[in-house]
C-alpha cells in the first residue's frame, strides 16, 4: 500500500513484486486480499493495481480517535492533578476488549504505572462495570462474561451485577482492590448520542491513599468531566 501510494500510475503484480523484492505469487495473494478489503483497486483490463478509497475509511477512524484524545486530554490532566491519581482514557476494541488510548499522571513520587496500548477484558474492574451497564447484555449473558474474567480478589457475581445496575443511577463505578489488590479505580462512562459507551475514563490510585471522602469527591469530579466531554462530542 505504501508503494502504490507513492506512484501516480497503476502497477501490475510483476512490477510490484520486482520493486519490493518479494515473490510474485506472494505478492499476488497479498494484493488479492487487499483488493477484497477495498484497500487497493484492481483494473481487470490493464491487470494493474492502484490505491483505493478504503484506505481513507481506515484513516478516518484513526483521525476521529486522535481528535477525541486531544479533546479529552485536558480533562485527564485536571483530574490527575487535582486528585493525585493516574487518569486514563479507554476505548472499546472489538467485542470483548478495551484499550488504553491516553493517560495523565500526577506529580507524586509513587504512582500506579500504566502504558498506552494496554488492553483489558471489556467487563473487568470499574471500567468494566461501566461498559456492562450499557451493553444490553442480559444477566445470564453477563454472567458468562464474568466467569471468564481474572481478578486478584474477585467479587461475587451478585455484587458485581448490583454494582453494574448502580452505574446507570450514579454515573460511576468503584473497584476497591478486586481487580488488583491494593489498587482502587473509579470509572465513568462517556456515552454517545444513542446511549452507548463510546469510551470510559478511569482514575487509578493506591487504595491506602483513597479514603471514603476522597473517593466520593473523585467520583463526583469524574462524573462532571464525563458530562462536559459528552456535551462536546459530535452527535
Amino acid at each position: 500500500m505504501r508503494h502504490l501510494s507513492t506512484t501516480s500510475t497503476p502497477l501490475g503484480v510483476n512490477r510490484i513484486a520486482r520493486d519490493l523484492a518479494i515473490n510474485p505469487s506472494t505478492c499476488f495473494s497479498l494484493l488479492r486480499t487487499l483488493a477484497h478489503e477495498g484497500l487497493v483497486q484492481f483494473d481487470p483490463q490493464t491487470k494493474a493495481y492502484t490505491i483505493a478509497l478504503g484506505l481513507v475509511e481506515l484513516a478516518r477512524g484513526s483521525l476521529e480517535l486522535a481528535s477525541y484524545v486531544r479533546f479529552v486530554k485536558p480533562h485527564l490532566e485536571t483530574i490527575a492533578a487535582q486528585n493525585q491519581v493516574t487518569a486514563t482514557l479507554w476505548q472499546p476494541a472489538g467485542k470483548d476488549r478495551v484499550v488504553l488510548v491516553d493517560l495523565a499522571n500526577h506529580d507524586a513520587a509513587v504512582r500506579v504505572h500504566m502504558s498506552i496500548g494496554q488492553r483489558l477484558p471489556r467487563y473487568v474492574a470499574a471500567l468494566g462495570r461501566c461498559m456492562a451497564a450499557f451493553s444490553g447484555l442480559t444477566k445470564a449473558e453477563l454472567k458468562r462474561q464474568f466467569d471468564s474474567l481474572r481478578w486478584e480478589n474477585p467479587p461475587a457475581f451478585e455484587q458485581y451485577w448490583s454494582e453494574v445496575a448502580r452505574v446507570r443511577v450514579d454515573g460511576y463505578s468503584i473497584d476497591e482492590g478486586h481487580y488488583v489488590r491494593g489498587v482502587t479505580t473509579v470509572s465513568v462512562p462517556v456515552l454517545d448520542g444513542a446511549g452507548r459507551p463510546l469510551m470510559a475514563i478511569s482514575a487509578v490510585g493506591f487504595s491506602a491513599q483513597l479514603d471514603a471522602q476522597k473517593l466520593k469527591v473523585l467520583a463526583q469530579d469524574l462524573r462532571a468531566h464525563a458530562q462536559l466531554i459528552a456535551r462536546g462530542l459530535p452527535r
